[in-house]
């Protein structure tokens, strides 16, 4: 495949694909009334940080996919492990008594990786499997103790932990709750946002991080501490805008969680493998163990579906427990899928290989200090970030910190124009969220930040011309 050869994209028929998609697929988290004007943008080929469009346009992409691609994107040894693998044995079922080479390889793998005593692994097909397996798990453990009503569960408002039923209802976005859909209401709680930015005037950062430890606990005291089974959270929200707690928070939180035995469930599916420049974050980054970590995306860098519930030797110990005769009637059909397991085994080993942890952790001054500079421009109320994750948050008066209104969507307005000059940021209605592959060089950060510039300012006049400013 010559991408570079602006014919390869010649077979590509723009108006039939887009026809197609709007006819018949149904895109996650779709706008039906937007979508059916604007359509969705054909991406066809993909190398290193940059996708390609059906028209053969290269652009940068700065979300990396959707928080995955960490290695970058068309890697031929990554090629051949999965065709070898498909080759060698495409599929195996992984049911109560077969198994199959590379998921215990690779289940090996992540215990080896993972902090503390987390050395069991449940595989799944995504993050939002990942989750789900957690919630089943923890049930399962609560009732294996005899613990039968200790099923509640304790999240955060702006969080974001998938899609499937039990992980959107643990997730904490108000505008991922709409009304057409049904949620758990009755059993998971949900406490405020640790977002500093938006903290009441005049609070210090120490107070405002001893209100929210006092939220926690406060609320598994109101609901029961024979009730409350476990908190989830992610080290950094990711979808509900790059929101990093005060220093202190995440241990803070799991001093409560001992205290009240409250499993603490730590959701890396954006920030493992990479992203922070570590295998995980919660020990190395934010200086706590949890009992169960949840991963995906950045686990085989966006080339196989896969998740994992990476679990400890306490529950484990407690759920295998013999003489009871126990089955854990959980699992998919794709649970450690071969193929899946040989991709993730291969984009570790690139990850050692090239020493990307240590890269992501050079870049990350340059990348977070070059984006700190778009703090100048009348719009940007907050920019922030930690290794290589981001976000731009806009707002109407930098003073009041004052929002634009949902319906104007100016982070849509903003990426509009960075499409137009062949850079990919996502839009979250106020917010643009960036996460690029962790193999990005400074001559592609400044040209994001220079780009963004650009579309920023651009996005300036035009508000100005609509009376919006």
């Amino acid at each position: 495949m010559n991408i570079d050869d602006k014919t390869y994209f010649d077979r590509f028929d723009t108006a039939t694909i887009n026809r197609q998609d709007k006819e018949h697929f149904l895109h996650p988290f779709q706008v039906f009334d937007v979508f059916s004007e604007e359509g969705a943008l054909p991406i066809a080929a993909a190398r290193d940080a940059y996708i390609y469009d059906s028209d053969g346009r290269k652009y940068l992409d700065a979300v990396g996919g959707l928080w995955c691609t960490n290695i970058g994107l068309g890697r031929e040894e990554m090629a051949d492990a999965i065709a070898n693998q498909v080759r060698q044995m495409a599929y195996a079922s992984p049911f109560v008594d077969m198994t199959n080479i590379p998921a215990a390889q690779l289940s090996a793998k992540l215990a080896e990786l993972a902090p503390g005593d987390l050395n069991h692994v449940a595989l799944s097909c995504g993050g939002s499997t990942a989750i789900d397996t957690a919630y089943r798990l923890i049930h399962f453990y609560q009732n294996c103790r005899g613990k039968h009503d200790k099923k509640h569960i304790i999240s955060r408002v702006n969080s974001y932990h998938g899609t499937t039923y039990a992980a959107m209802s643990i997730g904490g976005k108000p505008g991922d709750h709409p009304p057409e859909f049904d949620y758990i209401q009755d059993t998971i709680h949900h406490i405020s946002c640790p977002n500093f930015y938006r903290a009441d005037e005049g609070i210090s950062e120490a107070d405002f991080l001893t209100a929210k430890l006092a939220e926690l606990e406060d609320k598994i005291k109101e609901v029961g501490p024979d009730k409350v089974a476990a908190f989830f959270a992610e080290p950094v929200f990711g979808a509900g805008g790059v929101i990093i707690p005060p220093k202190g928070y995440h241990r803070g939180t799991w001093e409560i969680c001992q205290k009240y035995d409250v499993l603490y469930v730590s959701d890396e599916v954006v920030t493992a493998f990479g992203r922070l420049g570590h295998w995980f974050a919660s020990k190395e980054v934010f200086d706590f163990e949890p009992d169960i970590i949840c991963s995906a995306k950045g686990l085989t860098s966006g080339y196989q579906p896969l998740g994992a519930t990476i679990y400890s030797s306490s529950i484990h110990n407690v759920i295998s427990e013999p003489g009871h005769g126990r089955c854990f009637t959980h699992g998919y059909t794709y649970s450690g899928h071969p193929v899946a397991c040989a991709a993730a085994l291969k984009n570790i080993e690139i990850i050692e290989r090239e020493e990307l942890l240590k890269h992501v952790r050079d870049i990350e001054p340059y990348f977070q200090q070059r984006l700190k500079t778009l703090s100048d421009l009348p719009i940007v109320g907050d920019v922030r970030g930690i290794g290589l994750m981001a976000c731009i948050e806009f707002v109407k008066d930098k003073e009041t910190k004052e929002l634009f209104s949902e319906e104007l969507d100016i982070g849509k307005w903003v990426s509009n124009q960075a499409d137009s000059r062949g850079l990919i940021v996502r839009p979250i209605i106020n917010l643009n969220v960036m996460s690029p592959p962790l193999i990005i060089n400074r001559e592609q950060v400044d040209f994001i930040v220079d780009t963004l510039r650009a579309s920023i300012v651009a996005c300036l006049e035009d508000l100005r011309l609509e009376g919006q400013l």
